[in-house]
């Protein structure tokens, strides 16, 4: 399989990144008044100035040929068409049906799978409609105020990242809880706030086996047990999977499971039964929004010319900073309080989808691959790392999303919010000259030794490139488009390095330890053999907590 170093766009690229790399950005904006026009696409409510990057009309040109070469068109045909593209597992990789509005067909193995999933979408709709009209009553009659989802990775950040961006969406009546960690002081602490009689637990596990999920499940079980008896768990209990026996087993109403399939992966999954939590704080109508703005994306990336289809300009744009400056990292900056969680989720759908390290083949591969995810509010950021993108030695792409519309009505808040997101922007691009860092410090009245010797700490060599991202609002359709445009990107450049960015093999392993490990912990097996690090760890733990005849008691 031929490496992305061996296409002659590849070698074109190189070659513009030796001509180019020392151009300023100011510069290009001074000479090119179109610029800012030209470097924009809209799509829905989502517009994207990419302006502020190190790229040409000729560059842009050059990269677009690269996915080409790489054959990202077919590629995204094949996902599409329901193709088994995930080849390490065998699957298809659809959670563009998920959100297929139009409802034309979509074939796996022959079979059209649309109707598995409005069937599912309707018995969504009818269960949130029932939690959030009051129609659906716990073991006392009293209506549901809390929900509880268990689940962990793509079963918890995407509906927990939704829930916390859209919270004026939200019902009034319903309490949001996640939890993930199987650190107990998580679910102690959601526990300690919520009721029995009114709490309604969401199990998300595909296969109801996940370590994690289901201690967590099982804990939740007998506290609620010590309120409630076994025959009113199904009325505080659903879960999202698709293991019958084990769900039954933990006492809840087998109508009340709702499926998701294989083709979807668990980071790509809140647009399924994952999203569960979402329709019931939301509303049906609003989870539809969602689907409907992600399916807006969908079309627009399957159907735009590269040279202007938003996803895969943004892939390669991050295709030419991890590869030619080599970039290693990617900031997401949401200036919006409710999209705090954002990048926590970006940065799983990202580095789980495109940490890898051999190519579809097998081979090793030859560039470097995924980013470093990684980010903050910005406007918590500008006080904290903000400092090292402005003046540090890394080249550092970030991603600047704010809203257009205020959230709030709080006088002077969003314009003070927005000036700050466009001024960084444009810090980041123009920097500041020696000659203005001196001109400054003139204007103060200082002495010509004081210039001198500050003159290189104020001094920003700029040329910092930003993808500044605007929604019209923050609403269900929008924040559908924006993740849609994510989940394309990552595959564009999947694609690009030709790994498949749908398996996750790089997690088993340590779950394959800890099983082992586990049972050394409890007593359950004798030693086994690990290195002298490991040993000691175990040894440590086991003279902390365990008695002296050797028990540990692992409920204790």
């Amino acid at each position: 399989m031929a490496q992305p170093i061996d296409f002659p766009a590849w070698q074109a690229l190189q070659q513009n990144f030796e001509q180019s790399k020392h151009i300023q950005m100011r510069d290009q904006f001074e000479q090119d008044p179109q610029r800012a026009e030209r470097y924009c696409l809209e799509v829905g409510g989502i517009h994207v100035d990419f302006s502020k990057n190190r790229i040409s009309d000729e560059i842009l040109g050059n990269l677009v040929e690269l996915a080409k070469q790489a054959g990202l068109p077919e590629r995204m045909q094949q996902m599409f068409r329901g193709e088994k593209i995930n080849q390490t597992e065998n699957r298809a990789v659809l959670h563009v049906a998920l959100r297929n509005r139009t409802n034309n067909p979509i074939l796996v193995d022959g079979e059209d799978v649309m109707p598995q999933v409005n069937d599912v979408l309707r018995r969504m709709g009818e269960f949130s409609h029932a939690v959030r009209s009051g129609e659906w009553l716990g073991y006392t009659n009293q209506v549901i105020t809390d929900v509880v989802n268990i689940g962990i990775g793509g079963s918890d950040l995407g509906p927990l990242m939704m829930c916390t961006a859209l919270k004026g969406f939200g019902h009034p009546r319903l309490n949001m809880h996640f939890v993930s960690n199987v650190d107990g002081a998580q679910l102690r602490d959601v526990l300690e706030r919520v009721h029995p009689e009114t709490t309604l637990f969401i199990i998300a596990s595909k296969t109801f086996t996940t370590q994690e999920t289901i201690t967590n499940a099982n804990t939740a079980r007998q506290w609620f047990l010590k309120e409630g008896s076994e025959k009113d768990i199904a009325k505080h209990f659903v879960a999202v999977s698709t293991n019958k026996a084990e769900v039954a087993k933990f006492g809840i109403d087998t109508d009340h499971m709702f499926e998701f399939w294989d083709w979807v992966g668990g980071r790509y999954s809140l647009w399924s039964a994952i999203g569960l939590p979402i329709m019931l704080y939301l509303g049906e109508e609003n989870f539809i929004e969602m689907l409907n703005g992600a399916h807006l994306m969908d079309n627009h990336f399957i159907n735009a010319p590269l040279e202007k289809n938003l996803p895969v300009l943004l892939g390669l744009i991050g295709i030419w900073y991890i590869n030619f400056y080599g970039g290693g990292s990617h900031v997401i900056a949401p200036y919006d309080q409710h999209l705090h969680r954002l990048p926590k989720f970006i940065q799983q759908l990202d580095m789980e989808s495109n940490g890898k390290q051999v190519k579809m083949g097998g081979e090793p591969v030859a560039t470097e691959t995924g980013p470093i995810i990684w980010g903050e509010t910005g406007i918590n950021g500008q006080h904290a790392f903000f400092q090292l993108l402005h003046q540090g030695t890394h080249v550092t792409p970030i991603d600047l999303i704010a809203s257009l519309t205020k959230r709030s009505n709080l006088p002077g808040h969003h314009e003070i919010l927005l000036s700050n997101v466009f001024a960084q922007a444009e810090a980041f691009m123009r920097g500041k000259t020696p000659e203005e860092a001196r001109a400054e410090l003139q204007a103060q009245g200082l002495s010509d030794a004081q210039i001198e010797t500050l003159v290189p700490h104020k001094t920003f060599s700029g040329n910092r490139p930003t993808n500044m991202i605007l929604m019209d609002e923050v609403n269900p359709r929008n924040m559908g488009s924006l993740i849609a445009m994510y989940e394309h990107k990552v595959f564009t450049q999947g694609v690009i390095w030709g790994i498949n960015s749908f398996d996750q093999w790089g997690v088993e392993l340590g779950k394959q330890l800890a099983k082992t490990i586990l049972a050394e912990l409890t007593g359950a097996i004798d030693p086994q053999k690990h290195d002298a690090s490991t040993s000691r760890l175990i040894r440590l733990y086991r003279k902390t907590n365990c008695a002296e005849d050797g028990t540990c008691d692992l409920f204790n």
